[in-house]
């Protein structure tokens, strides 16, 4: 079959007629294997590249780009004589091969082909500034809360009326202040802002006969002057508040408020809350769920730390997951039931919507006529919003993860005591069981109930620590894979199964062994260090293999997304740089020590 180059695209458009013809005589029609390069870096290309079919990855200065049908590669290279790029095609790629002698011509000759061109390059080095403008904005999420803009504290005193307090407010040019109080002998610290004056005035008490204590509001959140500015962002979203106090020990240092945090970031994970809380119906909290990827994308781009990327997005899950069970839960339900999430999830090591591990936990003697048909909804709109079913019904429309308390405690006894490999799967899921809405001490009591099952039997812990072994790994081994990579042939790489669960089950287990309240991996892992039950060195080595794996996933599942593939934990190996290989070659050097160490820890191998 003979392919014809189209120049119905700009810059080609603007061609003449003869010109064109001379283009097309020129043009060569190439096939690229996947895997191949089309481009290498610290080369003088002799050509342009137009992508016909496929997709290409352009990797320059740090930038990564996803190229598809109609794009052009190396218009700069040619121009300047020598690429710093580097292109791999995706998947089998066809696309046009222009030779540079025939296209200088073009761009001495024809003004407009040439505007065409170099506005085309302008755009392109805009993006790329782009990207490093968000670069600079994410990292100072990283800035010490101290060395942000603090509003320097004003204090009143709690016994002043609140017209005597706005006047101070106003001679000042503040719209809020520390109150200073004294509560049944106890000295305390409160705060009174412009929206507790509004509602102050709906009371029946006159403003200048009112003080201040007894409308300002004494809960204050507070964080210390070393934290992260990121920490900082986690607490106001958690909390839904706008001020947070700093204090380094007793003494208060001055306010940050969310207006100065967000002169120092760029992000808009507060306009997404901010749509969640103010959601109506479940359209309204559909648009603001679905605003959660682009936000992934940006923060990713921006070179965002991978952990503080899940942490950022399990708080806006969260605050989703609460919103919708709020919009279609009635207030009694909510009062008697417990909504959990699970797994990654429970975690807050979940980033992309992968799938819903969610459950619900019922106050026993209470019971809800409607319940089924409102977990349906409530499964149905998350699928909506982007969250696909769980391939294993670990969800809140099953029986098993939908019942009272009493019920759910037999289970987990089940789980327990039965030797089915899938009970102490139920089990490793729920032990990482957070909750996002209802009446939490539910989930405290069936999990204090899991953890004084446990207690003691060896035996129990022993064959769930042999889970890490579930996956095999190749005759021949993945170092010889990795190290040795055959395009015709591509290898694929598991990145959850050979990759993080060991990980994660492993530590999993170890946390269950030690009754560790914490769920987060990495945080585990600190304990578990801290408590000297794992050497330090390697609970430092698996944090950073954890993340590293956490980031090479995302990086694959949104480079899959661009390609219009379903998300995956499968990366294909040739599609790995020559950096990512040597890591990944490493990461499975401590994934195995750590194997061992559970091994003999747990006496698998006896």
């Amino acid at each position: 079959m003979s392919f014809i180059f189209s120049v119905d695209k700009s810059p080609f458009n603007e061609l003449s007629a003869t010109e064109q013809t001379q283009l097309r005589e020129v043009a060569l029609h190439v096939r690229i294997s996947a895997g191949d390069s089309l481009l290498l870096p610290n080369s003088a290309p002799q050509y342009l590249w137009v992508i016909r079919n496929g997709h290409a990855q352009l990797e320059e200065d740090d930038h990564v780009h996803v190229l598809a049908a109609g794009e052009s590669i190396s218009w700069r290279a040619l121009l300047t004589g020598h690429n710093h790029a580097s292109v791999l095609a995706l998947d089998d790629v066809q696309a046009w091969q222009i030779p540079k002698a025939a296209l200088m011509p073009l761009l001495a000759n024809n003004p407009r082909f040439s505007a065409r061109v170099f506005a085309t390059m302008a755009t392109d080095l805009a993006d790329d500034e782009e990207i490093d403008h968000n670069r600079e904005l994410m990292s100072l999420m990283l800035v010490r809360v101290k060395d942000a803009y603090l509003q320097k504290p004003f204090f009143v005193d709690g016994q002043l009326d609140l017209v005597a307090v706005c006047r101070e407010l106003s001679a000042h040019k503040l719209t809020n202040a520390l109150v200073r109080d004294v509560h049944q002998g106890v000295a305390r610290i409160g705060m009174f802002t412009t929206t507790d004056l509004r509602d102050a005035l709906l009371k029946p008490i006159a403003p200048n006969q009112l003080p201040v204590r007894d409308v300002a509001r004494f809960d204050l959140i507070t964080l210390g002057p070393d934290a992260e500015l990121f920490e900082a962002l986690l607490i106001m979203l958690r909390h839904r508040v706008h001020r947070v106090l700093v204090k380094d020990g007793d003494t208060i240092l001055g306010l940050l408020s969310q207006l100065d945090l967000m002169s120092f970031i760029s992000n808009h994970s507060h306009l997404i809350t901010l749509q969640v809380e103010q959601a109506r119906d479940v359209d309204d909290l559909r648009a603001a769920a679905r605003q959660v990827d682009d936000s992934i994308k940006m923060l990713q781009r921006g070179g965002m730390r991978i952990e503080i990327i899940s942490r950022l997005v399990s708080e806006l899950n969260d605050q989703i997951f609460a919103r919708l069970w709020s919009l279609l839960v009635p207030p009694e339900l909510q009062q008697n039931s417990c909504l959990i999430v699970m797994g990654s999830e429970g975690r807050s090591e979940q980033i992309l919507k992968t799938d819903q591990d969610n459950a619900l936990l019922l106050r026993d003697g209470y019971s809800c006529d409607t319940l089924a048909s409102i977990t349906a909804q409530f499964s149905a709109a998350l699928l909506t919003f982007g969250y696909p079913p769980c391939p294993g019904d670990i969800m809140i429309t099953s029986p098993l993860w939908c019942q009272n308390l009493a019920a759910f405690r037999e289970s987990i006894s089940q789980w327990l005591f039965e030797a089915h490999p899938e009970g102490k799967m139920n089990l490793a899921i729920f032990l990482d069981a957070r909750a996002v809405a209802g009446d939490a001490s539910l989930l405290a009591t069936a999990r204090d109930h899991a953890l004084n099952l446990a207690a003691g039997s060896l035996s129990f812990m022993a064959r769930m620590a042999s889970a890490i072994d579930q996956f095999a790994e190749p005759a021949q081994g993945w170092w010889g894979r990795i190290t040795k990579l055959q395009a015709s042939e591509p290898e694929t790489f598991d990145l959850k199964k050979i990759g993080t669960f060991p990980i994660v089950h492993g530590t999993r287990a170890l946390a269950l062994e030690h009754r560790l309240a914490t769920l987060g991996t990495a945080e585990r892992l600190k304990e578990l260090a801290n408590r000297q039950v794992l050497p330090a060195p390697l609970a430092r080595d698996l944090i950073e293999t954890l993340h590293l794996l956490m980031a090479m996933k995302l990086r694959n599942n949104l480079r899959q997304q661009s390609l219009g593939q379903p998300i995956s934990n499968l990366i294909q190996l040739n599609t790995l740089s020559t950096l990512d290989r040597d890591l990944l070659k490493d990461a499975l050097l401590i994934i195995k020590q750590f194997k061992q160490h559970l091994r003999l820890h747990y006496r698998l191998e006896a």
